[in-house]
């Protein structure tokens, strides 16, 4: 049987709960056999501001995965041209690791937006690609390539939970953890009228 190892893409702004259970579930309850987190220093679609350095969010993952031997971490986009897109992200991956089978995992929001993507075609003809479920998207886009997972829905996201932090509320419960505790110590995501 040919291994699978699916690639989670996200800046992971910070990692939390929603992530760690999605990976989770991809690594238990599919064929992926491995999962490695590609932290982005920059997604094409998203604008830079109040995206933590990328060596903070490196080393809340670190944490937040340590100890799971199915949980890999890439760092490669670091050293790619900015933005990053996924494309060369994955012609350099497949250059590096020949033997890995790579599946891409995406939400069913961005499977909406596929068609933007540079080269898109290419990545579809050459990568299996598995969408888990979002609240508010049902896409429709069928390709031999594409299969949808019926993984738990996940409603957390980065952005409620420093839209939180921001707002001085205690999300300790919603980060893995240690990572509320690295996020309070370093002022992270905070406005300096809060404190928790």
């Amino acid at each position: 049987m040919n291994k699978k190892t699916a690639l989670f893409f996200g800046s992971f702004n910070p990692i939390h709960n929603g992530h760690l259970i999605l990976a989770n579930y991809f690594t238990e309850y599919t064929d992926i056999n491995e999962l490695w987190f590609v932290l982005s220093p920059q997604n094409p679609f998203k604008k830079k501001q109040k995206l933590l350095d990328f060596t903070h969010r490196l080393q809340m993952l670190k944490k937040a995965i340590d100890g799971y031997n199915k949980f890999n971490i890439c760092t490669i986009e670091k050293d790619l041209p900015k933005p990053s897109y996924t494309i060369n992200t994955l012609n350099h991956l497949k250059k590096k690791y020949p033997k890995k089978n790579f599946v891409i995992l995406m939400g069913a929001d961005n499977i909406l937006n596929i068609t933007q993507w540079k080269d898109y075609q290419t990545i579809i003809e050459n990568y299996q690609i598995y969408v888990y479920p979002r609240k508010g998207f049902n896409p429709k886009l069928q390709h031999k390539s594409i299969k949808y997972i019926n993984a738990p829905l996940v409603e957390i996201s980065s952005t409620f939970i420093r839209k939180s932090i921001e707002n001085g509320k205690n999300v300790r419960f919603f980060l893995p953890y240690g990572i509320f505790d690295i996020i309070k110590d370093n002022g992270f995501y905070q406005r300096s009228d809060n404190n928790f």
